[in-house]
C-alpha cells in the first residue's frame, strides 16, 4: 500500500510539472503561433478529392478555459485557422435551443455562433482554403441539437456557406465551404462523422499509458496511406484521464509525433487529418508539406507566402538545434 501511494505521489508530481508556456517544435501552449501560414491549400489542384489531403486539426478546438483537466489548446480560433488547422473539433451544449462551447463541464466563453462567424470571416479572406468541423453535443444529451445548429448557421453564417452533400468534395468544391461532420441526429447538414475511418483511443489513465496511445495513432497512421482513398482518415493524437491532463500526455505524444513525421522519406503519401492538443507552427507545416507530390511542387513554385512559412520553419528548427547544442556543450 505505502509503495502505490508513492508511485501515485510521484506521478502527480511529474503530471504537475507539465503546466506552463512552453514553444516546441511539436508543441505550444503560448498565447500565439510562432508563424502562420493561411492559405497553403490554395496550391492543391481542384480535382483532389478531400479524402486525400493530409491536414492538421485541434481536438476540442474551443477548449481554452478550465484549469489543466479542461484546457486542450491555448491558440484562439482565428489564430488556429491563420497557421494552418482545417479541422475543428467542436462540442456544443444545448439549452433551450442555445448552443454554448463546453469541455464537459468547463464553459469556454463562446457560443456557437461565435465559431460560425470566425469560420465565415476566415474563408472570406482566404476563400482558397475550406475547414471540416465535426459537431458534437457535449454535456446536456438532449440529442437534439439539430434545429439548433440551422438557426445558428441562419444567424451567424449563412447557408450556402456549407457542403450541402454526404460525399466527399474535391477541392474545388470545398474552397470557402465549411464542410460540417454531423456528429448528431437529423438531416443532412454535410458529411457524417462517422464515415470517415477514425481513431480516437482518448482514455490515457496515467502517464504510464503514453505508449499504448502512441501505438494506436501509430497503426492509424501507417494503415493511412494505403486506406480507402474514398474515405478520410482522422487519427486522434490527443488524450487525458485522471492523472493524466491533456496537457501532459501532449507534451509526450506529440513528441513522439513529432519524430515520426520527420523520419518519414516519403511525403507523397496521404496521411489524412491529424488531430492535435496544443501543436505547434512547425509541427503543423510538417503535415501540411506531406501532400502528393504534385501539389507539393506547386506550393514551392506557385506560392511564395507558403515558401516563406516553410522558410521560417525550418530557420526555427534551425535555430533550436543550435541553442540546444550550445547549452549542452556550455
Amino acid at each position: 500500500m505505502q509503495k502505490m501511494l508513492t508511485e501515485v505521489i510521484v506521478l502527480l508530481g511529474v503530471i504537475g510539472l507539465s503546466h506552463g508556456a512552453i514553444q516546441r517544435l511539436d508543441y505550444d501552449d503560448t498565447p500565439n503561433p510562432e508563424f502562420l501560414n493561411p492559405s497553403w491549400m490554395a496550391s492543391i489542384p481542384d480535382d483532389q478529392p478531400l479524402s486525400e489531403v493530409t491536414m492538421p486539426g485541434t481536438h476540442n478546438t474551443m477548449a481554452l478555459y478550465g484549469g489543466v483537466y479542461a484546457e486542450c489548446q491555448t491558440w484562439s480560433l482565428a489564430s488556429q485557422l491563420q497557421a494552418g488547422v482545417r479541422f475543428l473539433d467542436v462540442r456544443v451544449r444545448h439549452v433551450k435551443g442555445n448552443l454554448t462551447i463546453h469541455h464537459g463541464v468547463s464553459y469556454q466563453r463562446a457560443h456557437f455562433g461565435h465559431v460560425l462567424e470566425g469560420v465565415a470571416d476566415f474563408l472570406q479572406e482566404y476563400p482558397s482554403e475550406t475547414v471540416l468541423m465535426r459537431i458534437k453535443e457535449e454535456l446536456s444529451e438532449t440529442y437534439d441539437i439539430y434545429g439548433a445548429v440551422v438557426d445558428y448557421i441562419h444567424r451567424y453564417a449563412h447557408w450556402d456557406l456549407l457542403w450541402h452533400s454526404r460525399l466527399v468534395p474535391t477541392m474545388g468544391e470545398a474552397r470557402g465551404k465549411l464542410v460540417i461532420l454531423q456528429d448528431f441526429s437529423g438531416p443532412d447538414l454535410g458529411m457524417r462523422y462517422g464515415s470517415l475511418d477514425i481513431a480516437d483511443d482518448w482514455k490515457v489513465p496515467t502517464i504510464m499509458h503514453v505508449e499504448e496511445k502512441w501505438q494506436s495513432i501509430y497503426e492509424h497512421l501507417e494503415a493511412a496511406p494505403e486506406g480507402n482513398k474514398a474515405q478520410i482518415f482522422l487519427t486522434f493524437s490527443s488524450g487525458a484521464g485522471v492523472f493524466a491532463y491533456p496537457r501532459a500526455v501532449a507534451q509526450r505524444i506529440n513528441a513522439q509525433l513529432y519524430g515520426y513525421l520527420r523520419a518519414k522519406n516519403d511525403l507523397n503519401q496521404r496521411l489524412g487529418i491529424i488531430c492535435m492538443d496544443f501543436p505547434a507552427a512547425p509541427i503543423i507545416q510538417m503535415i501540411i508539406d506531406f501532400q502528393f507530390e504534385e501539389a507539393t511542387k506547386r506550393r514551392q513554385a506557385f506560392n511564395p507566402a507558403l515558401s516563406k512559412g516553410s522558410l521560417k520553419y525550418a530557420m526555427s528548427s534551425l535555430r533550436k538545434k543550435m541553442d540546444k547544442h550550445f547549452s549542452i556543450n556550455i
